[in-house]
């Protein structure tokens, strides 16, 4: 039963709440993920109506597929993984190494939001992503289907292939398909946004630093303040996708150039690879800077908690070799911070923001790749 509905027909919206109850109707009740923004209202509504123990939004998808796992192992029933397309990557080790029916045979089922669909308006970086999603998912060998209004049916058919036959099926979420769930938004106390933070970090730099800035809102912000104050993106390599890999791609560029290397990271990003950080910090140079935005959401998703507030980052930088790591929670703070962190190697700032941003957000309209050559030649001096 694979059903590729590729005539795009207009689907109406499904009632989230109604959809999750049907999983639970069909003993699908423990969820874990990365919250995607085409998921975004069936994770405000897990987050919202199931019990703690039973939602765990993880650091990234692989880890969510261990979790499942155990899950199974541990109660013999079914979890829910939920992601977007982009996290397939991060999926394929623990699906064949640990879940495959030639190993462990684990099932789970899998909610996926197919950015960058094929024949659909997306941004760059999904594009590719788009293209191979089904495919991947066939050279894995797991079934799909593409989410419609037959979803009980979809739902029921899940559970009893994943009874039959021992194995993982995924379900294929196109844009705009979940109803709007009415949830109340979470927010913090802290003074700063994000885009207020930025703005300090591009008025203070030198001609000769360079940012290097995480995925989401992050670089769309930096993006827009250069636009605001009529500046060049030459010093600016934003980095679109690669969620949680910023850090390591910073650091790569650090060690061949004497410039300075602003890293600019976001606590969700920070999680889901924090082992590159500390790699990196290891082996860096003078000329590597880095900077925690932390907000404590997947705010470019929709809202969802990360785990920021409820751990010690400034011990964890600390432990990874950074020499010393200054928290701030206003402009002037931070201002003097960066002051400091530009003639001082391995220092870190942790920058405490809310989790506010403006509505008419734009995104860079920009070529990707003539951005990356202009920085080259900037940084090259050529």
């Amino acid at each position: 039963m694979r059903l590729k509905n590729f005539n795009y027909m207009v689907i109406e919206m499904i009632n989230t709440k109604d959809f999750y109850n049907t999983l639970l109707e069909n003993d699908f009740n423990f969820f874990t993920g990365v919250p995607d923004s085409l998921l975004k209202e069936f994770c405000m509504c897990i987050k919202d109506l199931s019990r703690k123990e039973n939602h765990i939004i993880s650091a990234n998808e692989g880890n969510a597929v261990a979790i499942s796992c155990g899950y199974n192992i541990a109660t013999g029933k079914y979890g829910v993984v939920y992601m977007q397309n982009s996290g397939l990557g991060n999926i394929i080790n623990p699906i064949l190494s640990l879940a495959d029916e030639k190993i462990y045979k684990i099932p789970m089922l899998f909610l996926i939001g197919y950015r960058g669909e094929p024949n659909t308006k997306d941004e760059p970086q999904h594009i590719k992503q788009g293209e191979l999603t089904l495919p991947i998912l066939e050279t894995l060998g797991m079934e799909y289907l593409i989410l419609d209004e037959d979803y009980r049916k979809q739902i029921k058919y899940c559970y009893e292939y994943i009874k039959k036959n021992g194995k993982p099926i995924a379900i294929i979420v196109k844009k705009d398909m979940f109803s709007k769930y009415e949830a109340e938004t979470e927010k913090n106390n802290n003074l700063l946004t994000r885009e207020e933070a930025l703005d300090v970090i591009i008025s203070n730099l030198n001609t000769n630093d360079f940012t290097v800035s995480t995925t989401g809102k992050t670089s769309r912000e930096i993006f827009e303040i250069r636009e605001r104050y009529n500046m060049r993106h030459s010093n600016d390599f934003l980095n679109v996708g690669a969620m949680g890999h910023t850090s390591s791609l910073a650091f790569g560029i650090s060690l061949f150039t004497t410039n300075n290397i602003f890293c600019i990271d976001g606590d969700g990003a920070f999680i889901m690879h924090m082992g590159g950080l500390a790699v990196a910090i290891q082996n860096a140079k003078d000329n590597f800077k880095y900077i925690l935005i932390n907000n404590g959401y997947h705010e470019s998703v929709g809202g969802q908690p990360t785990i920021s507030y409820n751990i010690n980052i400034s011990k964890i930088l600390s432990g990874f070799g950074f020499k010393e790591v200054i928290e701030v929670d206003n402009a002037n703070e931070f201002k003097n911070a960066l002051d400091k962190i530009k003639n001082k190697g391995k220092m870190a700032i942790v920058v405490n923001t809310n989790n506010k941003s403006r509505n008419d957000l734009g995104r860079p309209n920009i070529s990707l790749i003539d951005s990356k050559e202009e920085f080259k030649r900037n940084i090259n001096n050529k």
